[in-house]
């Protein structure tokens, strides 16, 4: 799969998830795909929330490593 395939499928898997995101007055960016790890940016509440890190690993990274092949891991950038 190319990477801007990979960048297109990551991409529509957290425009699925940005509503729960944007309810609680955070958001997410996307920032690089590379060798299978997605790097987010969060934003918002989520940047400050204690909870970002269980929303990062448990909610986000589990989504796109069922939905989108080749994804093993998503790391925050600040």
């Amino acid at each position: 799969m190319s990477d801007q395939t990979m960048v297109d499928q990551v991409q529509e898997v957290l425009d699925k998830l940005r509503p729960f995101l944007l309810r609680d007055g955070g958001d997410c960016e996307l920032v690089d795909v590379e060798e299978g790890i997605v790097k987010l940016r969060l934003l918002g509440a989520c940047g400050t929330c204690p909870s970002s890190t269980i929303t990062l690993k448990a909610g986000i990274e589990r989504a796109l490593i069922e939905e989108v092949p080749g994804v093993v891991e998503v790391e925050q950038v600040f």
